[in-house]
């Protein structure tokens, strides 16, 4: 079964400086949970997201197990848009589309994951459990950093 996660955020900044910190890979690290421990393996430096630029990660998403993530880079429109999609990790299925919208009052972030889990009944039965409030909790603490780093005057 394929879920969908949606969220919008309005930015204080310009379009450039969005785009500028969402398509550095590096920056992931900065608006995920620390209990996560995430960490970009790929030697990315400062190289901006293309398509098919692929990233390896480690991540504990549950209890401390670490897992590894790879995901691609399959579609960008500069300034407009880009789309990760999971290559290899602990989801069934992973697309997560990012779209960053000008507007009087700077920018509206939206993000759409489509998502599935392994394990048939299992992973729909962990969905319910589990990962759907873990997915909204790291949603929530990405919320929360943006909101410092890109404050309402």
């Amino acid at each position: 079964m394929n879920y969908i996660l949606e969220r919008e955020q309005q930015l204080n900044c310009t379009l450039g400086d969005a785009w500028e910190f969402f398509s550095s890979p590096l920056n992931l690290q900065k608006i995920t949970p620390e209990e996560m421990r995430f960490e970009v393996l790929s030697d990315v430096g400062e190289t901006a997201i293309y398509k098919g630029m692929t990233i390896d990660y480690n991540v504990r998403p549950l209890g401390g197990i670490k897992l590894k993530w790879k995901t691609e880079i399959t579609e960008v429109d500069h300034l407009k848009s880009f789309v990760d999609f999971q290559k290899k990790g602990p989801y069934k299925l992973w697309r997560h589309y990012h779209e960053f919208v000008e507007n009087e009052s700077g920018v509206l972030m939206k993000d759409r994951v489509e998502y599935a889990l392994p394990l048939g009944v299992l992973g729909s039965l962990m969905h319910t459990l589990v990962v759907r409030r873990k997915l909204e909790k790291i949603f929530d603490y990405r919320f929360n950093v943006l909101e410092k780093l890109f404050p309402a005057n």
